[in-house]
């Protein structure tokens, strides 16, 4: 079983959290957030009622990082917090080999340089969008490119309507496909968790590859999925994507394999 320790307790590290909390792979060690007070105390009630030890939840204004991988050293450090927390956990990292998660979607250069530096000394798996059904669409998406570089593409994300920022999610797919920013269409309503929409427009006929987070959760299980494949990878920097295109390619080799017998 691995420890794990999660950095961020915002609506997706709550999500993240109950996802590892139940897992028989994982056991959630700690949970950092900055701040203490009111905050903290429903994150530990949180905890609580989920059966987990609400000393857990640590305030950063009260203890050092480092003194708190000393007491309680875990295997990863999931990151679903912000850029900055980075600074955080970065040298316990080196010093240790710890492993790191990270669902940030807002590196600026210098942080993306500073993952780098990390991932010398450890295995850095990092993703703005950590689940498994949106890395699978961008997967997909590249590939109909390739076999169709002539049509049309649109990139539409929908989310909740105090969501005032272009998606992470949606930029990491325009980036993939060779689009800018500009390209993408938002929409904002309602509580929409997210969705995100890739139409590949053709003079007879209009593929659209979907993907809906219809809870935050998704995130988690998304985590686990990267948590459980740490394992069969060397120190590097790597995103979810790498941990998928393996089966995909295991899966072509055995369709080709069928049609050579």
């Amino acid at each position: 079983m691995l420890k794990v320790g999660l950095v961020g307790f915002g609506r997706a590290g709550k999500s993240v959290a109950s996802v590892l909390l139940n897992s028989d792979s994982t056991r959630l060690e700690w949970v950092v957030r900055r701040g203490v007070g009111g905050a903290s105390q429903c994150a530990a009630e949180y905890l609580e009622s989920n059966s987990a030890d609400p000393s857990r939840l640590i305030g950063l204004d009260s203890i050092e990082f480092e003194q708190i991988f000393e007491e309680q050293p875990v295997d990863v450090i999931v990151d679903f917090s912000c850029a900055d927390a980075l600074d955080i956990y970065a040298d316990v990292a080196r010093q240790y080999s710890v492993d790191i998660v990270s669902a940030i979607s807002d590196y600026p250069q210098a942080r993306i340089q500073q993952l780098q530096e990390i991932a010398e000394h450890c295995r850095v798996i990092w993703s703005p969008n950590m689940t498994v059904g949106i890395n699978f669409l961008m997967i997909a998406a590249k590939i109909l490119q390739e076999i169709a570089p002539q049509a049309d593409i649109e990139i539409v994300e929908e989310h909740f309507a105090a969501k005032t920022e272009t998606s992470g999610t949606a930029k990491a797919i325009a980036e993939c496909l060779g689009k800018v920013d500009e390209d993408i269409k938002s929409v904002r309503a309602g509580g929409i968790v997210g969705r995100h929409e890739v139409i590949f427009g053709f003079p007879y006929q209009t593929v659209r590859l979907m993907h809906d987070s219809i809870s935050r959760e998704a995130f988690g299980n998304g985590a686990l999925f990267a948590i459980e494949h740490l394992a069969s990878l060397d120190n590097g920097l790597y995103n979810m994507q790498d941990l998928m295109e393996p089966y995909i390619y295991e899966h072509f080799l055995r369709s080709k394999s069928r049609l050579t017998h």
